[in-house]
């Protein structure tokens, strides 16, 4: 074979590998496009619900707010008057909603420390299946729970504030457990040999290097689960019930809530209207002071995804 005939042979391959090689970059690029347009197409679809709940709340309950259905209870409220306010619920809210994470934050914590941490054999197992089936349990169980509980010592006509945290933070703890668990699977190994190696016991470990390293996602996880229980109704009329009054104390009496608040109200709405009145006496007030409720729960979630979202940047190890 000549030196033109190899050369044009060797030309020939370049040429077809090329080819070969454009096409297969071509088609790439294609299935990259698609995929792209495929993966905007599900975001698109998956906000459509969001932000038409987020539109519809706001829409409807943004007519009642003010300064008086933010500061006043609905205490000798009757009727279509539009008197009256959610205060009491707003502050039923946020006393049994904390005292469940004061309950649940340091339960779910150690819990997660000891798992990733201690947890070995049949025991680590036991907790770990163990909060697999609390995140399961459906909310009127944990109402019934709290409810029986306290039932036993107390009476069955018993009803507080106390009750309801109780029954919150039966759905908070496995949240918790398990958002801190994989936080805590996030620190690095080679941050805890090199303390070890400095002679810290591993108690002072944890506490010094890997609770402070997972800060910023212990709290995202934190105010994740308070925010999965903040809209809870069913254990809540199970155990605090309504009232119209404002009520402080978690120990003593029943408590108003803003999602049992907005579900009365709502409620409300169908009810018959008093003889030689029209039908929309009740109803128009009561279905505005439910969106307005609903509103204000939505704004306090809104507000502790915000709070995460600074103590994560705050705390974050990078940025520091």
């Amino acid at each position: 074979m000549s030196a033109a005939t190899a050369s044009t042979t060797t030309s020939d391959a370049t040429e077809r590998t090329r080819a070969l090689l454009t096409t297969a970059d071509s088609g790439r690029r294609r299935t990259d496009r698609a995929m792209q347009v495929l993966i905007w197409c599900a975001f698109a679809l998956a906000m459509v619900p969001l932000v038409w709940l987020l539109w519809t709340v706001t829409t409807e309950g943004i007519g009642r707010m003010s300064i008086d259905f933010l500061t006043l209870s609905t205490r000798n409220i009757f009727g279509g008057d539009p008197g009256g306010g959610i205060y009491h619920a707003i502050m039923g809210t946020l006393i049994i909603t904390g005292i469940a994470a004061a309950i649940s934050v340091p339960v779910g914590i150690l819990t997660a420390i000891y798992l990733v941490e201690y947890g070995k054999g049949w025991l680590a197992r036991s907790v770990t299946f163990f909060v697999d089936v609390m995140t399961g349990i459906p909310s009127i169980v944990a109402g019934l729970f709290a409810f029986s509980l306290f039932a036993l010592f107390l009476g069955p006509s018993a009803q507080m504030g106390m009750m309801g945290a109780v029954a919150l933070s039966v759905l908070m703890i496995p949240v918790v457990v398990r958002s801190c668990e994989e936080m805590l699977k996030l620190v690095p190994n080679e941050l805890r040999e090199a303390s070890y190696a400095l002679g810290v016991p591993k108690w002072l470990t944890i506490v010094k290097v890997v609770l402070r390293t997972s800060v910023a996602g212990l709290t995202t996880g934190v105010l994740l689960s308070v925010a999965r229980v903040i809209g809870e109704t069913a254990p809540l009329l199970v155990t605090v019930g309504v009232t119209d009054s404002i009520n402080f104390n978690p120990f003593d009496g029943r408590m108003m809530t803003l999602p049992v608040f907005s579900y009365r109200q709502y409620h409300q709405g169908y009810a018959p209207c008093p003889a030689g009145e029209s039908a929309s006496c009740v109803a128009d007030i009561a279905f505005q002071n439910a969106w307005g409720a609903a509103l204000v729960l939505i704004g306090i979630v809104l507000l502790l995804n915000l709070v995460g979202r600074l103590v994560n940047r705050w705390f974050s190890p990078k940025l520091r």
